[in-house]
């Protein structure tokens, strides 16, 4: 079975065009539509369903950079464990239980300068870690790049929480 990658004709590996990502979708989708198979029999119609069901899936992975470096992990015979492996470095868990106090802190306070600069801090360590990340994949250092990943899953979730925090305050 292909991969993801092979499904678009990409090459496997985490900087992706996103405009060829886009390109190789929707040519994918326009030859398995459901609506193609309107009149064909039912086996043809339960193919062509699934394969766009597929081409759904893989280019919802492709798009995201956390499920895309996910999945390059896997691919590579790194599982995230993520459930049960939470380690982290020392330094990454001070920051963050100081961004849990800042965000607390803000809340109490509702201050809402306060959660603008910690939504843009978490933002320029999203982009900084997405960097680190992208270089172990695409140097095959794929328990590097786990590691990252990791990291990367708590400063999507942390990110929500200050977004829902912005939004009781805004209310």
């Amino acid at each position: 079975m292909q991969n993801h990658f092979e499904l678009f004709h990409l090459p496997q590996r985490f900087d992706v065009d996103m405009k060829a990502l886009d390109q190789a979708y929707r040519e994918v989708q326009n030859q398995v539509h459901p609506d193609k198979f309107a009149s064909s029999p039912d086996a043809e119609k339960r193919v062509a369903m699934q394969w766009a069901t597929r081409a759904n899936e893989a280019y919802q992975t492709l798009k995201s950079p956390l499920k895309r470096a996910t999945y390059l992990c896997e691919l590579n015979g790194v599982e995230l464990q993520a459930e049960s492996n939470t380690a982290m470095a020392p330094a990454f868990l001070m920051q963050q239980m100081e961004w849990r106090e800042a965000l607390d802190d803000a809340r109490a306070g509702r201050d809402l300068d306060a959660l603008e600069r910690l939504d843009k801090e978490l933002g320029t360590v999203r982009r900084q870690e997405l960097g680190r990340i992208g270089t172990a994949l695409d140097g095959r250092d794929f328990a590097t790049a786990a590691q990252g990943v990791r990291q990367l899953m708590f400063l999507e979730k942390f990110g929500d929480e200050v977004a829902a925090a912005f939004d009781r305050l805004t209310d």
